[in-house]
C-alpha cells in the first residue's frame, strides 16, 4: 500500500478542536503508534511542535522547564504549543499550571503522551477546571472504511426503534471479519503482510515493556509482566479469577493488580466492569479485560487468518470477535450523543450479556455470536435480563450481533444484526 493509504481520517478531530476552543490544556493520551503525533501535527497549519522523546530537548526541560516554555510560547504567539510525549516529564503539570492560572486564554497547549500523567492527585489537583482529557484509542473499522462512526448505541437508546432507521450494514463476508481482526488498528502495521505484521506486534509489546512501562512504574520483574502479556492475549474478554492468574504468572496477587493497572494505563488492555443493578444480589462482579487491538492479541497467541477457517475451534473465533466489537463500541462512544459506559452481566445460574451499555436514560443489552445465523434461542439471556432479570423495569433495548447480512426483528425492542453495522455512517468529511 502507499504512505497515502494509512493516512486514515480520525474521528477524535473534531473533539479536539472543541476542546481547544474550550480549555486552556487538552491532554490527548492513547497507547504508543496508535497516530497521536500524526494527528496533532494535521491539525495546525501553524503553532510550534516539540517532543520529549529527543533526549537534547527532555534534558533542557528537565534543567529548566519554566525557562523552555516561556521560550516556546514567545516564538508561538496565540497558536497552541503542542508537546509531544509528556509522560516524559512529569513535573512539567506544576510549570503548565502556573503559566495557564497566570493567562487564563483558551487553546494554550496541547499535550500528548502514552499514559494519562496527570492521574496523581498532586497533578490532577494542578490542572483541575483547566484541562480536557481525550483518548486516541488505535483506528476503528469505521475510520479503516473512510466512515464517520457508527452510531448504533443512540440509535438503540432511542425512544421508538425503526429497524429500516439503524445503522447500515454492509454485505461482509466471514473472511472480511477476520482480517480486520488480524490485521488490527495500528495505521503503520496493519498495513503489513502476515509474518512482518507479526514481528511487528511483538516488537511493539517488547517496546511497551522496556520503555513505557518504565514511565508509569519501575518494575523489577519485566519477565513477570511480559508472561502476564501472554496470558491476557489468551484470555481476552474472559472474566479474570485474579487469585488463579496470579498463581499461574508466579506473583502475588497484589503485584498482579498492580500490573494490570499499569496496561491499563498505557491502553493495551481495557478493563470492562460487571453490570449490576442496585437491588440485584445475585450478580458476578468480575471484571472482563480485553486487549484494546485484536491484531496484537492474535499475533502475541500465534494466529491468523488460517487459524479462524471453518474447520477451527469457534471458541477462539468467538473471544477474539467479543474484544473486537467491544472495541469498537469503545471507540464509538465517545462520539454519540448520549454519554454510554460498558459493562458486562452474568448471574450464578449462568446467564450472561457480553455488553451492558448503559445510557440516554436506557440499557443495551449486546450479545455477540460468531456465527452466520440467529435464532430465537439466542435472546433467552437478553430477553429475561430485560423482562425478569436486572432490567426489569428499565427501557432496554437486546441485540445480537452475528456475522449475517440481514437486519431482524425479533419483537419489541429486540433485535438481530450484522456486526457490520458497526461500520461507520456517512459524513467522514466531517471528520
Amino acid at each position: 500500500m502507499s504512505a497515502e493509504s494509512t493516512l486514515y481520517p480520525r474521528h477524535l478531530t473534531v473533539e479536539v478542536h472543541e476542546a481547544l476552543a474550550s480549555s486552556r490544556v487538552v491532554n490527548l493520551v492513547g497507547p504508543r503508534q496508535a497516530g497521536k503525533t500524526t494527528l496533532v501535527r494535521s491539525l495546525l497549519g501553524e503553532g510550534r511542535f516539540v517532543t520529549l522523546d529527543d533526549r537534547s530537548t527532555l534534558e533542557a526541560f528537565d534543567r529548566d522547564a519554566g525557562g523552555q516554555l516561556a521560550l516556546l510560547r514567545r516564538e508561538t504567539g496565540d497558536a497552541p504549543l503542542i508537546i509531544d510525549e509528556i509522560q516524559r516529564l512529569k513535573s512539567l503539570a506544576l510549570e503548565i499550571k502556573l503559566i495557564v492560572d497566570a493567562d487564563r486564554r483558551r487553546g494554550q497547549f496541547l499535550l500528548t503522551g502514552s499514559s494519562n500523567v496527570f492521574t496523581t492527585l498532586e497533578a490532577t489537583d494542578s490542572l483541575a477546571g483547566r484541562m480536557s482529557t481525550l483518548k486516541l484509542w488505535p483506528l476503528s473499522v469505521a475510520e479503516i472504511e473512510r466512515r464517520g462512526p457508527s452510531f448504533l448505541l443512540d440509535w438503540a437508546a432511542g425512544d421508538e426503534l425503526d429497524l429500516p432507521a439503524s445503522p447500515a450494514a454492509p454485505d461482509w463476508s466471514r473472511d472480511r471479519y477476520i482480517e480486520l481482526m488480524v490485521r488490527g488498528g495500528y495505521p503503520e502495521i496493519r498495513v503489513l503482510r502476515d509474518r512482518t505484521r507479526a514481528r511487528r506486534y511483538e516488537d511493539y509489546i517488547d517496546a511497551v515493556v522496556d520503555r513505557d512501562v518504565a514511565d508509569v512504574l519501575r518494575i523489577r520483574k519485566g519477565d513477570a509482566l511480559r508472561r502476564l502479556i501472554d496470558q491476557l492475549a489468551a484470555r481476552t474478554s474472559f472474566e479474570l479469577n485474579l487469585s488463579e492468574l496470579s498463581s499461574v504468572i508466579g506473583i502475588q496477587r497484589p503485584t498482579l493488580e498492580t500490573y494490570l493497572d499499569v496496561l491499563t494505563r498505557l491502553s493495551l488492555v481495557v478493563r470492562q466492569p460487571a453490570w449490576t443493578a442496585s437491588e440485584s444480589r445475585r450478580d458476578i462482579r468480575n471484571a472482563k479485560y480485553h486487549f484494546v487491538d485484536t491484531g496484537i492479541a492474535t499475533a502475541l497467541r500465534g494466529l491468523s487468518s488460517d487459524s479462524f477457517g471453518s474447520q477451527a475451534d469457534p471458541t477462539s473465533l468467538g473471544a477474539v470477535l467479543e474484544s473486537w466489537v467491544f472495541g469498537e463500541l469503545t471507540r464509538a462512544a465517545a462520539l454519540q450523543h448520549n454519554r454510554f459506559r460498558l459493562y458486562h452481566w452474568r448471574d450464578r445460574d449462568g446467564r450472561e450479556v457480553d455488553i451492558v451499555a448503559e445510557g440516554g436514560g436506557s440499557l443495551v443489552a449486546i450479545e455477540i455470536k460468531a456465527a452466520a445465523t440467529v435464532s430465537a434461542r439466542d435472546f433467552r439471556h437478553l430477553d429475561w435480563f430485560a423482562t425478569r432479570g436486572p432490567g426489569k423495569g428499565r427501557r432496554v433495548t437486546g441485540i445480537v450481533l452475528y456475522l449475517g447480512k440481514e437486519k431482524l426483528s425479533f419483537g419489541k425492542r429486540t433485535f438481530a444484526l450484522p456486526v457490520s453495522v458497526l461500520s461507520g455512517s456517512e459524513g467522514v468529511s466531517a471528520f
